[in-house]
Formats: C-alpha cells, structure tokens, sequence
C-alpha cells in the first residue's frame, strides 16, 4: 500500500469483484454406504466419507471435507424446524432393534462419533498423532489469545493447520472453551448448546461448562433437543451407538465440533469445554449474547474448512479473499465468501469487532497440499485472535524501533540512504507485518509525519521507510536540513487493522467515534483521509474532528454527512524518544 501522511488524501481504487457462492450445510448427496474401516496404527484415516464407495469396492473414496454422506429430500429442505424441548430419553422396551442410547441415565455423556473416522480411535496413537503435529506447527509466541478459527476436516488433511492454531493456546490456563461449529446433518433454527454433562474421545472425558445451562436462556441458544437429523452414510461406521430413530439431536453425529476436543485435550489442562451446533442463525444476534459469558480465561474456537473442490489455484485464490476478510475483520467482506462455518466465523468476527481483538493468520493449506490430488481440493486455515495490550511492544522493543528511525533519518538527511538493517536485529514481534506511521516534531510543532495504513511488511521495515519519508517526502513540509537533527523528536504509532464502522446517520457517526482511541479512515468516493488518535488533542470535538478530515481529503466540512459515506476506525500504540 502507498505510504501516507496522517493528513494526506489518497484515491480509493474500485472494489474487487467478491464471489458470493457458498455451501449450504443441508445440501448433502446420497451415497451408498461405505466398507468398515480398519482402525490399526497407520491406516488412512477418513476427513468425511460424502463420495463414500460402494459396499462391493475394495477401498472407499475418501474426502478431505466436512460434507454430509447423504441429502435430505426436497420436502425436508422445504420445512422451518426447529430444536424442542429438552432431549428425551426412551426405555430399551421402546429402543426395539436400535443399538443402546448412548446417554446413561446417571450421567449423560456425549460418546465419539467419528473415532477411528476422521481420527485414530486408539488413544496411543492418536496421542502420537497429534503430538507429531504440534511439533511441526510454527510457534509464534502470541499473548492474549482469545479465539481461534480452526479445520474440521481428518486429520490427515488438515491436522497440521489445526495445530497451528493449538500450538498458541497450548498450556494457556484457560478454564472453558467454547466451540462454535457448522451444522451438517441436522436442519434446525437456532445455536443449539451440548446437553451432555461430559464429552467423552479416546483421550477420556471433559467436564461440559456450567456455562451451557446460562446460555440456553438466551436466544438465538438452544438446549440440545431431537430434531430432524440426515444420518451420515458412515454412522454405520461409527463407534457410538445410534439412538432410537427420531432421538437424533444436532449434536449426534456432528464432527465440526468433535475433533476439535482431542486438539483440546493434548494442549490444556483442567478445562471445560461448551460445544454450539449452529443451525439457521443471526451471527449477529448470537455475538450479542455469548460476548457478555466471555472473560479473559475463555477460548473460543470457531470451526470451519474453506472453499470446496476448486481446482488447486482456484481455491487458493478463493481462499485468500476469505483469510483476509477475516483478518480484517471485515463481515461484510466475510458474508460473500465460501466456508462452511461462515456463520460461526461471523458471530467471532462480531464478537472481535466488539471486544476489540486482532486477527492473525496462522497457517493456510489445502487437501492438494496434504493428500496431493490437486483436481478439486478443500481449504483449511488457522486464524488466531488476540486481545490488544496498551503496552504490546517492551520498553526494549520500543528503544530498537525507536533507535532504528534515529538511524534511518541522520543517514537520509546527510548521506541520502538508508542504513543496513536485518530481521535478525529485531525480536518477532517487530517483524510482525503491521501498519505504522513516523511522525516528527521540532520544538513540539509538526515536522512531517508518513505511514502506511494497512500492514506492508515487516514492522521494522515500515519503520525505516516511513522514517524516510517523512523526512524528505512529505509534501507540506521542505526536506530536513542536517542542522535541524538535534531539535527533531522521532514518534512511531503501530496501527491495528482498520475496521468498518458500521452507522445509520451522521448524527450516529458522531456518538459511535471514541475521542483519543480512535484513528479515523474517512472515504468519500475516491477520496479518503486519516487521522491519528493524537489529532483528538487538538481537535476534540468529533463534528470538528470530521469536518477537518473532510477538508483533509479535498472535499467539502460537510461532505462526511453525505450518504455512501465509509468511515474505518483503527488504534495505535504511540512511542517517542522524549519517553525511553
């Protein structure tokens, strides 16, 4: 992106063309039923068995997604359902041929469904398995991370990217996570909360969170009823037993939710988990009612594969405007994008805009890069979401970036270029891709000040460039004489990613900024402008604020009042040398 000034205009080049085509989770195909699978170390472990072979074939086609085995009819399709009352329980006179319930009557237990299916059933080996992909996951040392977006597909496929996202939480103390997760089998309205008491894989039992109980008095929550559900083509397959016909709940047979749990199991300890099965929902009205249940030692986990059965380069492609709509936190960018839990992506998205999290993506593959049939592949990613610190870089960081601007800007002034600098030099955290501005003051008045506003590279990078310009690029001001070194103090503001900021007036507009947190992105056709939140302390009235702006941008005081107006907030973490 082309560096700015925190008061130049730039032009806003046209929109990129979106896809709007997604999955629906109720359009499965009908298969025949697959061969058992051999459940010995090593075998080949199934993601989702929806192009399941026929019972005479000697191997089963196996698919590296999270799609439904089989397809609901037309009339189905057709009918509003809802999730009832509390599940009930039936006697073994009334079971007839059907195996046993799987919920005892002393406690109820949410049995595995796809042990062995999409994961190793054997708790040796499927401890090594998931060990082996901690291991290989990149640790990037994140702090105060709150939520992740996570694959649901066999391990086998996307094993590797989950744990990226669970090699950032691992040992973290939380005490509940909840895990939001994409309907596949069941038609029903609402986000329908796990009724069980224990949630049982073959690592052993998590304690369900009291918190399940709370929620379900809340819409758009549920409590866990029977409801029409399409049995996937390998329940027949699977390790836990089937209710009676017409018991079926959401959270029967779904996987999104449970392969989560072994993740869970190897990377914390002495938590509770609160599995959601999203059905027909308002991601919105769903963010509403969970954000307030959140505290500091709460994971949320938002379960969900990407694009499904591109080519290779086409999905890539798909799947990088979804990662990045994500990562900006941009719902309505999201809304048109394909995942299969979009809509438990979008109540975490809401929730971040909300609470003011970052997004930061992890890891990114596909099925062609993990089981190398490139003809029609699944994405996966894994996205970590991190609650901003007042003080996210160390005073010894600050010294480092603050130092290299030093540099940066005396090398420039008196021998036109840029000094040697390498990643090496710097911790992680500073190479991490951010948006920043360089400001400097003479004698406290306004010298120049250059940045980017969206990420463009390294942090350490940005710095030296915008250390640069400001200095011999800023078009209000003349070049910086070697003379004035001395009485020039170097600022450096780190910018979160802008968000949209949704309004209804411009009366709204004005009661929703926040003086001195806010930076403002103001987008009045192809003109837009910026403010640092520094700009609050000499003009803190926010009419004034965006009259300014508007100026800023080449329009009219009053144009910011115009419909069609595109308003982006964003923070920063402020650090000058007169503080160190």
């Amino acid at each position: 992106m082309k560096s700015l000034n925190s008061r130049q205009a730039r032009p806003r080049g046209p929109n990129t063309a979106r896809h709007g085509y997604s999955l629906c989770q109720h359009q499965v195909e009908n298969r025949p039923p697959i061969p058992a699978f051999h459940q010995s170390i090593g075998r080949r472990i199934c993601s989702s068995p929806a192009n399941a072979a026929s019972a005479s074939e000697s191997k089963p086609t196996l698919r590296a997604c999270c799609n439904a085995a089989s397809k609901l009819s037309a009339v189905l399709l057709a009918v509003g359902l809802v999730c009832g009352s509390a599940c009930t329980k039936s006697s073994p006179a009334d079971q007839g041929s059907a195996k046993p319930d799987a919920v005892s009557a002393a406690k109820r237990i949410r049995q595995p469904a796809v042990a062995g299916l999409f994961y190793p059933s054997d708790p040796a080996a499927l401890r090594r398995a998931i060990d082996a992909y901690l291991k290989d996951a990149k640790d990037y040392k994140l702090s105060s991370v709150r939520a992740i977006v996570v694959p649901h597909a066999g391990y086998q496929y996307s094993g590797l990217t989950a744990a990226h996202a669970y090699k950032q939480v691992s040992g973290k103390p939380y005490k509940t996570v909840v895990i939001l997760a994409p309907s596949h089998y069941a038609l029903f309205k609402g986000a329908c909360v796990c009724g069980a008491d224990e949630f049982e894989t073959p690592l052993g039992r998590v304690p369900i969170s009291p918190l399940a109980k709370e929620l379900v008095k809340h819409k758009p929550f549920v409590a866990e009823a029977p409801c029409r559900v399409q049995r996937p083509a390998w329940a027949r397959q699977s390790p836990r037993p089937a209710p009676p016909v017409g018991e079926d709940t959401p959270h029967t047979w779904e996987h999104s939710d449970e392969v989560q749990v072994p993740f869970l199991q190897q990377s914390l300890t002495a938590f509770a988990v609160l599995p959601i099965i999203f059905g027909t929902v308002d991601p919105a009205e769903a963010a509403r009612a969970l954000a307030e249940k959140l505290d500091d030692q709460t994971l949320l986990v938002a379960s969900s594969d990407l694009s499904h059965y591109y080519p290779y380069e086409r999905a890539r492609e798909m799947d990088k405007k979804c990662v990045d709509a994500i990562c900006r936190l941009d719902i309505e960018s999201m809304a048109t994008q394909e995942a299969c839990g979009k809509d438990p992506i979008l109540c975490l998205m809401h929730i971040a805009r909300q609470k003011g999290w970052t997004a930061q993506m992890l890891d990114y593959r596909n099925s062609g890069d993990t089981a190398g049939d490139k003809s029609g592949v699944v994405g996966y990613s894994a996205i970590a979401f991190t609650a901003r610190s007042e003080t996210q870089y160390t005073k010894e960081e600050r010294k480092a970036l603050l130092n290299l601007a030093r540099k940066c800007l005396t090398e420039v002034v008196t021998h036109d270029r840029l000094p040697d600098a390498k990643a090496s030099d710097f911790t992680p955290r500073c190479s991490e891709e951010k948006g920043c501005f360089v400001t400097l003051t003479k004698n406290g008045v306004l010298r120049g000040c250059i940045g980017n506003i969206m990420p463009n590279g390294p942090l350490w990078k940005s710095v030296m460039e915008n250390a640069r310009n400001a200095a011999i690029r800023d078009y209000r001001f003349p070049p910086v004489h070697p003379d004035e070194l001395r009485q020039i103090e170097i600022e450096i503001s780190v910018l979160t990613v802008p968000q949209p900021l949704k309004f209804d007036s411009p009366d709204d507009l004005v009661k929703k900024l926040r003086p001195h947190k806010d930076g403002v992105v103001l987008e009045l056709g192809l003109r837009t402008a910026t403010y640092l939140p520094q700009v609050w302390e000499q003009i803190s009235n926010p009419v004034q604020f965006l009259s300014s702006l508007s100026m800023k941008a080449g329009a009219g005081p009053d144009d910011w009042r115009r419909p069609g107006t595109r308003v982006l907030v964003y923070q920063v973490e402020a650090f000058k040398e007169s503080e160190m």
